[in-house]
């Protein structure tokens, strides 16, 4: 299984209606918000693990932190809300470009920018527990780490070509633009089913 058909199988309606109901926003609003956030935030993981020494710090904190065993109570941790540490996570996997980022989901999927932070906090540990989970259960270095989400990130560039290509322009930090308006009609057809 692919780490998105993971988090997809993780996520399903029911989550991404608590999802909804602690950022104060409607499930269709929040589903979209999802199917966007998600592979942006495995392209940006993807970017770090491909920096000198990104692999290999990404894995130590998947081994000491991220074991996957948080999947194991998606109802719980999002009954609970995020930690006090995603925040952190978010920061570690965004760094700088994180307004750009949340400026950018907003304006793609029609949530409000101030709900797009929570949403993240919200999403970030859970995408770093399925990666954690896909790593332990494939026993995989920081080199298969690497690999994994390089596989990843072209697997969904392929699944809707362009569509992530335009996302990614939030990850680049002076990139101020718009992101086509189809980009969200591409991840919702590519993300949403099943939602």
């Amino acid at each position: 299984m692919s780490l998105i058909g993971l988090l997809n199988d993780t996520l399903r309606p029911d989550a991404i209606g608590s999802i909804g109901q602690r950022i104060g926003a409607d499930a269709g609003t929040t589903g979209n918000a999802v199917s966007a956030a998600l592979p942006l935030l495995i392209a940006a993981l993807a970017r770090n693990a491909a920096e000198p020494g990104g692999a290999a710090a990404l894995t130590t904190a998947l081994q000491s932190d991220h074991d996957g065993g948080l999947l194991d109570d998606i109802g719980g941790v999002l009954a609970r809300g995020p930690g006090a540490g995603a925040g952190g996570m978010l920061r570690h996997i965004l760094g700088e470009r994180q307004p750009a980022v949340e400026r950018g989901l907003s304006e793609t999927t029609g949530l409000a920018q101030s709900k797009v932070g929570p949403l993240l906090s919200t999403l970030a540990p859970i995408v770093l527990a399925a990666l954690g989970r896909m790593r332990q259960e494939r026993q995989l270095d920081a080199g298969g780490v690497r690999t994994l989400l390089t596989a990843e990130r072209e697997h969904l560039n392929g699944a809707a070509p362009g569509a992530l290509a335009a996302l990614e322009r939030f990850l680049d930090h002076n990139h101020y633009g718009s992101v086509s308006d189809d980009v969200g009609s591409l991840l919702g057809s590519l993300f949403g089913a099943g939602r």
